[in-house]
């Protein structure tokens, strides 16, 4: 039998197998399937989310049978158009790869987007429940539009005949100062710049010119061209605006969720410029007219109340008439005034005889002794009276003289004591005493003066001188 030829049996053992290490056979099961299937498109529902604190996007995307996994990484998934939820109906875009690690296949997806309209409209539909649980589409939410609006911020594109026409609009009905923050108004970017530009203008500091109204717009288009208005951070910058707003999103067959959020829906961007402010002419048509008609009201008014005093003074009598009466009772009682004076007079001298008739002197004499004797029937009920007091004042008076002399020094000087009197005042140590230039002694009966003596020191013996021994 040759050597070289293959055993017609074959090999139990799998000799001639070719071997691979686990990281080889890794490394081929993911270049083969790269480069077997390259870039590819996957439909599929959404299964799973689950978005990493790194911002990567791990998520599943299934059929009625098997689930392939899927990976955006952090860069990818702020350029996708539509974010990934679960039950959405999608198609995604991206490369199959292999992760050896655990032994997985999946799929990095580059680009995501709703399989149809009418995908999207459940997911809005969804999405719409949400928000209303949440109530951010409550009434009460609302706020009212200011009636003039100083300063208005519209949020679109820069470019386009939607920011003319708004522009065209207002400068028609009253010229307002307009702010404009360019957007993208459809695709990638549109969400969080529209969303970013409601912040951005309640976010204005102090002393710049912060609108008074916000109005986002835009034109008609397909419900993919609209869907960034749809999005959640676009209907939450919304309704938590401080600033009213104005959604014109659209034609007016065209609804998104930004127009349940706002303050006041326009079904185009012509009517929101509309809604925005009145006209002018209108307004100084209808202040003209009030005017006129405060004018009017005063004239008439006017009118009737001189009507009103000509008819009340046709009542009133003449001037003439309403004087006569008084002037003649005048002219009598001035006819009657010198005898009513003269009557009076000689009224006032009888009553004067009559009382210099009564006043006589011994009428006088009895009037006096009248007066006298209640005076004196008054001093002898107020004698008694007055010696009481008198003698229980002074019984109070000796009795408090008692007392002083009881505490008085003169009683303790009656018990053996004597005071110590020193320049006119009482000595009462000895230094006092020593400088003291008169001196007295106070005793019981009187006072004593003596003079102070300074002991004499004794005299010192001398002793007599030595005389020396005579032996």
């Amino acid at each position: 039998m040759d050597l070289l030829d293959d055993d017609p049996t074959g090999d139990p053992n799998g000799s001639n197998a070719p071997e691979f290490t686990v990281s080889e056979l890794s490394g081929a099961v993911k270049r083969t399937l790269e480069g077997e299937f390259g870039r590819i498109r996957v439909r599929g529902e959404v299964g799973r989310v689950v978005r990493a604190r790194s911002g990567h996007i791990y998520y599943d995307v299934k059929d009625d049978r098997n689930t392939l996994a899927c990976t955006t990484w952090k860069g990818q998934a702020t350029r996708l158009s539509v974010q990934p939820e679960e039950g959405m109906e999608v198609i995604v875009t991206g490369r199959l790869t292999a992760y050896g690690a655990q032994s997985k296949y999946n799929m990095n997806v580059e680009e995501l987007e709703v399989a149809g309209a009418g995908a999207l409209m459940a997911m809005l539909e969804k999405r719409k429940q949400q928000l209303t649980a949440e109530g951010l589409f409550a009434p009460e939410r609302k706020k009212p539009l200011p009636y003039l609006p100083e300063v208005i911020g519209v949020v679109t594109s820069p470019s386009g005949a939607v920011i003319r026409d708004i522009l065209h609009r207002l400068r028609d009905r009253f010229p307002r100062r307009v702010i404009i923050w360019p957007v993208a108004v459809q695709g990638k970017p549109c969400a969080p710049e529209v969303a970013n530009a409601i912040r951005g203008f309640n976010a204005m500091p102090e002393g710049a010119p912060t609108p008074d109204l916000i109005i986002v717009a835009r034109g008609g288009g397909s419900i993919e061209d609209l869907w960034g208005f749809n999005e959640e951070i676009v209907v939450r910058a919304a309704a938590e605006s401080r600033i009213p707003l104005i959604s014109a999103v659209g034609h007016e067959t065209d609804t998104t969720l930004i127009d349940y959020a706002a303050d006041q829906r326009a079904p185009t961007p012509t009517a929101a410029a509309e809604m925005a402010v009145p006209v002018r002419l209108d307004l100084m048509g209808w202040v003209d007219q009030q005017g006129a008609r405060m004018t009017q009201t005063l004239r008439m008014g006017l009118r009737q109340r001189t009507q009103r005093a000509t008819d009340l003074a046709r009542a009133l009598p003449r001037p003439d008439t309403l004087l006569s009466q008084p002037r003649q009772r005048l002219d009598l009682s001035s006819e009657r005034l010198p005898n009513a004076l003269r009557a009076r007079t000689n009224a006032g001298r009888m009553a004067l005889s009559r009382l210099e008739g009564r006043m006589t002197p011994n009428t006088l004499r009895a009037a006096l002794r009248t007066q006298d004797q209640r005076l004196q029937t008054a001093t002898a009920r107020l004698a008694p009276r007055a010696q009481s007091q008198v003698a229980a004042l002074r019984a109070k008076l000796d009795a408090l003289e008692r007392l002083r002399l009881s505490l008085g020094y003169e009683e303790t000087l009656k018990r053996g004591y004597a005071v110590v009197w020193g320049d006119d005042a009482v000595v009462t140590s000895h230094k006092a005493l020593k400088s003291a230039e008169t001196v007295e002694i106070e005793f019981a009966d009187g006072r004593k003066p003596v003079t102070p003596t300074t002991p004499k020191k004794p005299k010192q013996k001398i002793a007599p001188p030595d005389q020396g021994s005579l032996f």
